[in-house]
């Protein structure tokens, strides 16, 4: 009986570990080839439509000799866009696209410390639900902030999602608008935007305060970040090894596109 149960919690350790090493083997893993280095990036399970879109593009070959067209030192280094392919140089880059987007998986759990990768997308006046590109992604690279300048940051970030908030509301009445202002009735089109304006603020003192948590204050302040993007893109995964990499391509010089002056390809691989 001894021996049974002996052989019972050795099935059930067993059992444990194979789980735990599946669980760590089964994250998604890339590696981005440079001329400056490689970056290795795992992605995130959290996030399976975006890791299993990017993988499937990888698989594909998709990720080969394409170009790092927007390259902004401080902030990120942006790729995928199918255009970037063979461009001719000094084109402005970042409209391709592959005809298709993902649905927004922003997951509070992450944000934008220095090295996560996220996906690009178009703005909310166009793109309300934040649907991200198929293709085109960022790696962060960030700034160190002082802890004054998160608290002014805090503030600020209310008064643009209060904003926000405003030109959507605007947007959805703005045939309503423009016909009271095409008949001269500027006194009730002004009524009707003080109305708009005040509900809207309404509804935002109504959502809870911008806060960063202390884990947020604590990459921020050290390794840094870029804490104006959270949970406004989609971020799928981080940088494991590589973020000297990263810096190098940051540092590069870029033209009024903020395109490199010189070519930077790359190619992504998954890493068996």
């Amino acid at each position: 009986m001894k021996k049974l149960a002996l052989l019972l919690v050795f099935v059930s350790l067993f059992v444990n570990i194979s789980c735990g090493l599946s669980e760590k083997n089964d994250e998604t893993k890339v590696q981005i080839e440079t001329e400056f280095g490689s970056i290795k990036i795992k992605l995130y399970n959290e996030t399976p439509l975006h890791r299993d879109n990017f993988t499937k593009l990888v698989k594909e070959g998709f990720y080969t000799d394409l170009l790092f067209h927007r390259v902004i030192k401080s902030f990120m280094i942006q790729g995928g866009d199918p255009e970037s392919k063979n461009a001719v140089p000094g084109k402005q880059l970042g409209g391709g696209d592959l005809g298709y987007t993902i649905p927004a998986e922003i997951n509070s759990k992450f944000f934008h410390r220095r090295g996560v990768l996220a996906a690009a997308r178009m703005g909310d006046q166009v793109n309300p639900e934040k649907r991200s590109s198929a293709s085109q992604f960022y790696i962060l690279q960030g700034k160190v902030f002082r802890t004054g300048e998160l608290d002014t940051l805090q503030t600020k970030l209310e008064e643009t999602r209060k904003m926000n908030m405003i030109q959507v509301k605007m947007k959805s009445v703005e045939p309503e608008l423009n016909k009271l202002g095409a008949e001269g009735k500027q006194d009730e089109m002004m009524a009707r935007f003080n109305t708009l304006k005040a509900e809207v603020e309404a509804e935002a003192a109504k959502l809870p305060p911008i806060r960063f948590s202390e884990e947020q204050r604590k990459a921020y302040t050290t390794v840094g970040g870029y804490p104006s993007l959270d949970n406004n893109y989609t971020i799928f995964g981080e940088v494991t090894e590589g973020l000297d990499v990263l810096d190098k391509i940051a540092d590069q010089a870029v033209d009024q596109f903020n395109r490199p002056q010189k070519d930077i390809k790359f190619k992504i691989t998954l890493i068996k």
